[in-house]
């Protein structure tokens, strides 16, 4: 008989999660551009006898490849450059204050606060945030050139620099990055079609949510002042917005496959060509071969199907199917007003500001009292971990401390074997490369690519060879431990989070979404662009919930555990926003209309399930009837909803 084998003591899955390599392709394009924009400056400035400005250059473009994000070119027009003016600002603070002492530290603090204050607006402002701070810091720790505005321009020239190599390709794909993301988010739904009946439908319908913000995002983003003028993007949009009625029709597709079996193979295959179509700009009289229907669901799916062939292959855009209200971004000067709004009056705003704030100031107060070699290496350590709009803090500190340190064993092997002087151009060129590949792998692999190089540039700097390395790691743990201490246990919200709040707003939302889909008289469901609309916001919605839990599974208990009792709930509620949709196309397409008695009931049951989640931190099973016709359009989603109510946790107050 086998001996059992003893128990091994493993990590938590929290705290491992980070070491996992995410499974995505490598960006060649951004792994050039990376390797040439920081290289390339090494080289003039080497060749110029100012191997320091050439250091200066390169960090600018570390920036911009950071920076670097965007698929559309306007967009990274827009992505590289306003952080690059936030860093120029920045480091002009920081070397107006270099040597300044207590000047400094309260000079570094107040800009902490104004950087994570900026950074509650959106994904732009937050890189803003991160440079203003991070080039602050470099400037007031590193001596820079004379005069003071050398520095800014040298980095700035580095961003510009990336910037340019990013844009290389516009006047040839002008139009390529929305083409491909519209024809991406064609293939989703042709995968979501082919998922229907089986297990796979919620993880296919959640990569159509993402992808058709994606589309959304970089479409609306340009026609914010281009309504009328672009007539590509006046035809991608109407390409896009007929895609709705394709997702709109696959719950009711999913629920019939569950009943009757698998639809036909033919549907999924007409999806693919019309997003071979959009990607190729194809056009013409299109030739359908697809089943006939019988079924109401059935009958939803086709007509969705024929009117988005037609769409697509009309060679004038269709001025009558461009309605951008399901994301087109407000006016310039209305976003500005709501940022500054959400900016001085937000809570969380001022929460995050003054958590960084207090980390920065400690830090900065440490270093002035106590001797560190390379001091601005903490304070630069602090500022990289405490962005919770890019993770857990927690995780985010224990990923960077292994990051560091596995970028540091190869940092050493550079700077003891390599000769300083031209042979930094190759290896940066090496170096660099790693970043772009490394960063989409995870945080702590993006550490341990970043690590090596800005010790590369700081040498250039100073001239210390392979004296960086122990301090560069005793700095980078100090950092950690003052973002652990100072920037997570200190705060209660941050290992109490109420996770629910959120998930609340969405239940709420969604019984409001049950009354516009069934509101009205005879349940005709009253505008259909109001209900398109509110479910885009709906599951745009569910879509930053899910990834607020999937944040909050990393964080240690109880956050942790807290978040893995309430997933199931916020798959559930997923699922009853797919019912009501497919009861809704059902209805559209023959299926008899819900008695309003039947749809009472359901709202009541959905904000009395969100109240209860505001009130309390505890899952509490609730045992409920929903009467109604068993065999009428609305009995799959008071199976749902009474699944989401039935589901149960632990006390974990």
């Amino acid at each position: 008989m086998a001996r059992p084998h003893p128990t091994r003591l493993a990590p938590p899955a929290w705290l491992t999660a980070g070491f996992k390599p995410a499974a995505v392709p490598i960006p060649w394009a951004a792994v050039a551009r990376a390797s040439v924009a920081l290289s390339a400056p090494l080289a003039v400035g080497l060749a110029a006898g100012q191997p320091a400005y050439g250091a200066l250059v390169s960090m600018g473009a570390l920036s911009g490849v950071i920076s670097d994000t965007a698929d559309a070119y306007r967009m990274r027009v827009y992505n590289i450059a306003v952080p690059q003016l936030f860093g120029a600002v920045g480091v002009t603070l920081g070397t107006l204050v270099f040597g300044q002492g207590w000047l400094a530290v309260a000079v570094l603090t107040l800009v902490a606060l104004v950087s994570g204050m900026i950074s509650s607006i959106g994904a732009v402002a937050s890189v803003s945030g991160l440079l203003l701070l991070l080039n602050a810091v470099v400037g007031a720790g590193l001596p820079m050139p004379d005069p003071w505005w050398k520095a800014p321009l040298l980095l700035t020239l580095g961003g510009l620099f990336v910037l340019l190599l990013s844009l290389l390709g516009w006047p040839l794909r002008r139009a390529a990055p929305e083409r491909s993301a519209v024809a991406a988010t064609y293939r989703a739904v042709a995968d979501l079609y082919e998922a229907t009946g089986g297990s796979g439908y919620d993880e296919k319908r959640q990569a159509v949510t993402a992808s058709l913000n994606q589309s959304y995002d970089l479409i609306l983003a340009r026609r914010a002042r281009q309504h009328g003028r672009a007539p590509s993007l006046v035809r991608l949009l109407a390409q896009l917005n007929v895609v709705i009625p394709l997702v709109e029709a696959a719950p009711a597709g999913h629920l019939r496959a569950q009943l009757y079996g698998p639809l036909s193979p033919t549907i999924p295959a007409t999806v693919r060509e019309l997003a071979d179509a959009v990607e190729e700009g194809r056009t013409g009289t299109p030739v359908l071969d697809l089943p006939t229907p019988e079924r109401p669901a059935e009958k939803a799916v086709d007509h969705a199907l024929r009117y988005a062939a037609a769409v697509v292959h009309k060679t004038e855009p269709d001025a009558s199917n461009v309605d951008d209200r399901l994301g087109r971004p407000a006016a310039l000067r209305v976003r500005v007003r709501r940022a500054t709004r959400a900016v001085l009056f937000s809570e969380a705003s001022w929460r995050y500001g003054l958590r960084l704030a207090l980390c920065i100031g400690l830090a900065q107060a440490l270093v002035s009292l106590i001797a560190v070699p390379r001091s601005y290496w903490v304070a630069l350590t602090v500022t990289f971990v405490m962005k919770p709009d890019f993770g857990s803090v927690f995780s985010r500190a224990v990923l960077r401390a292994f990051g560091t340190a596995a970028g540091l064993v190869l940092a050493a092997l550079v700077l003891a074997e390599v000769p300083r002087g031209w042979w930094d151009v190759p290896v940066m060129c090496v170096l660099a490369a790693l970043i772009p590949a490394f960063s989409a792998k995870g945080y702590a692999f993006q550490t341990a690519a970043i690590t090596p190089v800005i010790l590369l540039l700081s040498d250039t700097l100073n001239q210390q060879g392979f004296d960086l390395v122990m301090p560069r790691l005793y700095d980078s743990l100090i950092g950690c431990g003052i973002a652990l201490i100072a920037g997570y246990l200190l705060w209660p919200e941050s290992w109490h989070a109420r996770i629910g709040d959120r998930l609340a707003d969405a239940v709420a939302d969604t019984a409001a979404y049950v009354t516009c889909a069934f509101g009205g008289a005879e349940g005709a469901g009253g505008d259909q662009g109001a209900r398109l609309r509110a479910r885009r916001k709906l599951y745009r919605d569910l879509s930053t919930v899910r990834s607020e839990f999937q944040r909050a599974l990393t964080e240690p208990p109880p956050t942790g555990v807290r978040a893995a009792a309430w997933w199931p709930l916020v798959v559930a509620v997923e699922r009853i926003v797919d019912a009501t949709t497919a009861a809704r196309i059902r209805v559209d397409h023959g299926a008899p209309v819900p008695d309003p008695a039947e749809v009472g009931p359901v709202e009541r049951e959905l904000r009395e399930l969100a109240d209860g989640l505001r009130d309390t931190d505890t899952l509490v099973e609730v045992r409920t009837e929903l009467p109604g016709d068993e065999n009428g359009v609305l009995e799959p989603l008071r199976q749902e909803v009474r699944a989401a109510r039935a589901i149960a946790g632990p006390d974990l107050r």
